[in-house]
């Protein structure tokens, strides 16, 4: 088994937000190729009705002695294209208005960061709030992020609220002027952050967070279209899955 072939791959973040304490600070991670194991993870029907079946696959194939959770949406965005390649190759077929397309997976790039927004080992960035110039430091979502907001998500649905956006803003904002108690972002967030604002901040983090850029270009009967966004689901994986 030691001589079983793995890859590193690279991630979008290079590391930078993670503490050097942190194995992923090194800005890569190395997998394994894909296995009748890992194809076994895909079809576990208990992991898909939990709606995990994706991160138990991409766990049992990072050989890396690092915390999953800790991961920046981006960089597992990266690992989920890497464990496809590595997989079941670099073609990947998708319905797009009724066509099939093609694309070649190992054309997907990793987005380019501005390193100088990024201070080494600190998961932490400002944004000054366009109406008020009051000033926000926010942080980038890992997986844990996601899981809890998603937990929070889930439960005022019960109760009849959609809270999303908010309640990610409320995850991602760390501190308001200063300010960094909970009860104050969350106040800030529900009372006094203007829509146009949020939105704003919305696309300052998606500008400056890593990531692999999603969009390509397909061929169609009606020529090349460029800007298309790949979805990426169970049949990502396994195109027969499910048949």
């Amino acid at each position: 088994m030691s001589n079983f072939p793995t890859e590193v791959i690279e991630l979008p973040s290079k590391g930078l937000v993670y503490p050097e304490s942190n194995p992923l600070s090194s800005g890569k991670i190395e997998m394994k190729y894909m296995t009748a194991r890992e194809e076994d993870i895909l079809t576990n029907q208990s992991y898909i009705k939990q709606g995990i079946v994706l991160d138990k696959l991409l766990q049992s194939l990072i050989v890396s002695k690092i915390n999953y959770n800790d991961l920046l949406i981006g960089d597992k965005n990266a690992v989920l294209i890497a464990s496809r390649i590595l997989g079941y190759g670099k073609d990947y077929s998708f319905k797009y208005k009724g066509e099939e397309v093609n694309v070649d997976l190992t054309q997907i790039e990793n987005k380019i960061i501005d390193e100088s927004l990024f201070i080494k080992g600190k998961n932490e960035f400002a944004f000054k709030v366009p109406s008020t110039s009051d000033v926000l430091t926010f942080k980038l979502l890992t997986i844990n992020d996601e899981n809890k907001i998603d937990q929070e998500v889930e439960s005022l649905k019960k109760i009849g609220q959609n809270t999303e956006k908010s309640t990610r803003l409320k995850h991602m904002i760390t501190s308001i002027n200063g300010d960094k108690e909970s009860k104050s972002i969350r106040e800030y967030v529900d009372n006094y952050l203007l829509a146009k604002d949020a939105l704003a901040l919305r696309a300052y983090i998606n500008k400056i967070q890593p990531d692999v850029d999603l969009t390509v270009t397909v061929n169609t009967s009606n020529g090349p279209v460029e800007g298309v966004s790949m979805p990426i689901g169970l049949d990502f994986f396994w195109p027969d899955f499910g048949a």
